[in-house]
């Protein structure tokens, strides 16, 4: 005997919520597990911090791999030991979310500049996402330290990633607009910059990798971000 059709209609949607609810749990357990490989280099900083403290009223520099190879002492030596390097190369917007209570609040910096999302869009996370994930950062900042500034740098074009390059657009879209209706928020946009004449990202500006930068592209980081600084 042959099921009927809303019986199997409704198998049809069991199934399909099911799938839903096991992708969803799948992906948060995955998620966890690649949060907690940041846990070690954490540590490492708050053990730094305990054994010399950084200063108050700093520049703190978090996300991911373009900001561990940004050589802070020497492309910021008026900033000294207030320029402070928090970045974990690899991790994703949602992992400086996740560390933000541990290595940008305790400092008290009166400046965060923030580049995550980069490595987001090669795991295909939406672009929405990005700019939410980045608005929770934000919003944690700015509940405990109200005066502080939050600078966002927008998502590189890189070639590496430029088959996402839709994606990047979309993301910086969303967090400028953001970044416009929040105070004490910035949008720094660097994409231009980083193009070549023919449009598509500078190979000068990139290591042999086509995503890492080469000093001519953190000189265009640096001198983008040094007046943002001293407002």
């Amino acid at each position: 005997m042959n099921p009927s059709p809303r019986l199997t209609l409704r198998f049809r949607l069991l199934a399909a919520v099911a799938i839903v609810a096991l992708c969803a749990t799948l992906a948060h357990h995955a998620h966890a597990q690649t949060a907690e490989k940041w846990d070690p280099a954490i540590a490492k900083f708050e053990a730094q911090d305990a054994v010399a403290p950084p200063p108050k009223n700093a520049v703190v520099f978090i996300g991911a791999s373009s900001i561990v190879r940004w050589n802070l002492p020497e492309y910021f030596p008026e900033l000294g030991a207030s320029a402070i390097n928090r970045g974990f190369g690899g991790s994703e917007s949602v992992d400086s979310v996740r560390y933000v209570n541990r290595v940008v609040i305790p400092y008290h910096p009166r400046v965060v500049v923030y580049y995550a999302g980069d490595n987001d869009v090669e795991r295909n996370v939406p672009a929405p996402e990005i700019a939410h994930q980045f608005a929770l950062f934000e919003q944690k900042v700015h509940e405990a330290l109200p005066d502080t500034r939050v600078i966002f740098i927008s998502i590189k074009p890189s070639i590496r990633r430029w088959k996402w390059i839709d994606t990047i657009h979309t993301a910086n879209a969303l967090v400028k607009a953001y970044c416009l209706q929040t105070p004490r928020t910035r949008f720094m946009d660097i994409e231009q910059q980083m193009l070549g004449a023919d449009g598509k990202p500078n190979p000068d500006l990139l290591v042999a990798d086509g995503l890492h930068m080469t000093p001519a592209g953190y000189r265009i980081w640096t001198d983008a971000l040094r007046p943002l600084l001293k407002q």
